[in-house]
């Protein structure tokens, strides 16, 4: 939003560029527009601008002073900090009087030490921004002195003042919408929302657990911000509530909502499984296939780790839930593993993977803990034992349990997850594998000492080129039987996977048809080419051998049909002859 533009201008002389910089172009702020909604009128005037990390230095600043701003205020994260500070202390070289605010998680719990190390910093917001950074631009304003503001830090010539505590906002309806005011980016396909602030549950490694007083925003406002966005058909919208169902009624009666009034809308929740009673299991039975996306955080399994961290949670009902949710097969279920946490050591954790999996989520995520500035582990990290880095992300380096080899491990089989059971290409190679080697984790763990062997890490793969990695990792670590099922699971994943050029098949595919196959293969594609006739719809196809497959045993030819029409994705019939 430009100053000239919109609803907040004013003819009040001060101007303010609220700014942070994203990872990934298509992640809009959230932050931003909320502040600008609330702090209104009497803040001046008012502008959004929201760059990526990956933009040049020197284009980020040469925009920032093209408006011409009296301050600009960033929203640190993790993943912007260290280019955050650069840019503020080279936007106060360039223009020496500019006054720089800094607010958001990662400056939230910095002392004094920030000030002297960036000379630039005129002020620091603590916590939830939009009391604090409302009261420093009303009074900067009004040219006097934010005295008083809570959760502010303030330069004063050499001296650095710190406002009182202050609670959060409590009536979160005092908020104005942002999106009812124009203020939030919709074009980007993708849109951050909140429903509700703060968390009942209290996890030692999540900032959540420092406001466990959950404040929602009222009914009539969630559905008219929601009715909005689907009105205006944004194609995905994000819940960022920690733990969007704590409240089982009001959760189904938003679901509820949506199911009436969406048409294109996708959602996405970070939910409790544990929290889903039978009405709302209900309900969702009822939610059209693709519309809705579970982030469930399991975290650990092990009652002791769960116990460490603080997570109350029936892990018994969690499970039973997902099992539910995943035979109704019309929610997508995205999993969340934690490696590094108290208690947990290398062969729990690939327990936990193999209990997890068992659960058979669309996606699995296994991440390293990270110890975030504020949170419980971090403060406790030296009585627990826990080393990390001390810069972002604050990735664990070190438990009583793990040492930073079994890490780097655990890690190499988070990235195979994401490689293999993540991108969904090879789901009848993981089970199988599973099988030979006991279990899924058990396979993975001999895959990533293949990789980590070979370098592989360090690479990048296509799709292709996955496959004939693992083809090299059975064919060298397999014999007889093994390696052939192997092998043909293999490549009925890579058939299913990407369409396959005849006379190009990888090896690990066996194209040698005797004379009747193939004629069986050309009879077969005729009566396919036949019945699409008209359609607008090209057909390929590729034909292959296989003897060790479960659904159909003995030696016998697989017909892939790759169908393809204007305006849609490849489709792909596997068809036993």
């Amino acid at each position: 939003m430009l100053f000239s533009e919109g609803p907040l201008r004013y003819a009040l002389s001060m101007r303010t560029v609220l700014a942070t910089l994203h990872s990934k172009y298509i992640h809009p702020s959230l932050a931003l527009p909320c502040l600008a909604a609330y702090c209104g009128r009497q803040c001046g005037e008012l502008a959004i601008r929201e760059y990526t990390v990956h933009e040049p230095k020197q284009n980020v600043l040469a925009d920032l002073l093209a408006a011409e701003p009296d301050v600009i205020a960033f929203s640190v994260y993790l993943w912007n900090r260290r280019e955050t500070f650069e840019l503020a202390d080279a936007l106060a070289v360039a223009r020496p009087g500019i006054r720089i605010v800094l607010g958001g998680p990662e400056v939230s719990y910095d002392g004094p030490e920030l000030f002297s190390a960036h000379p630039g910093v005129s002020a620091i917001v603590r916590g939830e921004g939009e009391i604090p950074l409302e009261g420093l631009l009303r009074a900067w304003n009004r040219e006097e002195e934010p005295s008083g503001v809570p959760r502010l830090a303030w330069r004063r010539g050499e001296e650095v003042v710190e406002g009182p505590d202050g609670p959060p906002l409590e009536d979160l309806d005092a908020l104005p919408s942002p999106f009812a005011s124009d203020l939030a980016d919709l074009s980007r396909g993708y849109v951050y929302y909140e429903s509700s602030r703060g968390c009942p549950y209290r996890c030692a490694f999540c900032m959540s657990s420092l406001d466990d007083n959950v404040r929602s925003f009222s009914r009539e406002r969630i559905e008219s911000d929601l009715g909005r966005l689907m009105e205006r058909k944004v194609p995905q919208v994000k819940l960022v509530d920690r733990t969007f169902n704590y409240d089982a009624d009001r959760a189904r009666e938003i679901f509820a909502f949506i199911l009436k009034h969406n048409d294109a809308t996708r959602f996405h929740f970070e939910i409790g499984a544990h929290l889903l009673d039978g009405a709302t299991l209900d309900l969702l039975k009822t939610v059209p296939k693709g519309m809705f996306q579970f982030e469930i955080g399991v975290q650990s399994p092990l009652p002791e780790t769960l116990d460490a961290i603080g997570r109350r949670a029936s892990l018994e009902r969690l499970e039973q839930n997902v099992r539910r949710l995943r035979e109704a097969g019309n929610i997508h279920l995205h999993l969340d593993l934690i490696i590094g946490l108290p208690g947990e050591g290398y062969e729990g954790f690939l327990s936990s993977i193999d209990r997890v999996a068992a659960l058979h989520p669309h996606h699995l995520q296994v991440e390293p803990v990270k110890l975030l500035p504020g949170s419980p582990l971090r403060l406790d990290a030296g009585k627990l034992g826990i080393r990390f880095d001390p810069n972002p992300p604050y990735a664990v380096l070190g438990t009583p349990e793990l040492s930073f080899e079994d890490l780097e491990r655990l890690r190499g089989l988070s990235r195979l997850l994401d490689l293999t059971y993540n991108s969904g290409c090879f789901p009848k190679f993981l089970g199988e594998l599973g099988k030979v080697c006991g279990s899924l984790a058990a396979g993975l763990e001999k895959l990533e000492f293949f990789w980590r062997v070979e370098g592989l890490f360090r690479l990048p793969l296509s799709r292709r080129g996955v496959f004939e990695k693992i083809w090299k990792f059975v064919k060298n670590g397999f014999r007889d039987e093994a390696r052939e099922s192997l092998r043909e699971h293999l490549g009925r994943d890579f058939a299913l996977s990407e369409r396959v050029v005849p006379g190009k098949a990888p090896e690990f595919l066996d194209t040698e048809l005797t004379e009747e196959e193939k004629r069986l293969v050309r009879e077969r594609v005729r009566e396919e080419t036949d019945r699409i006739k008209g359609r607008g719809i090209k057909l390929q196809h590729f034909a292959a051998a296989f003897a060790r497959l479960p659904d159909l045993p003995g030696r016998h030819v697989r017909l892939f049909l790759y169908l393809t029409r204007s305006g849609s994705g490849l489709e792909v019939r596997d068809i036993p002859l």
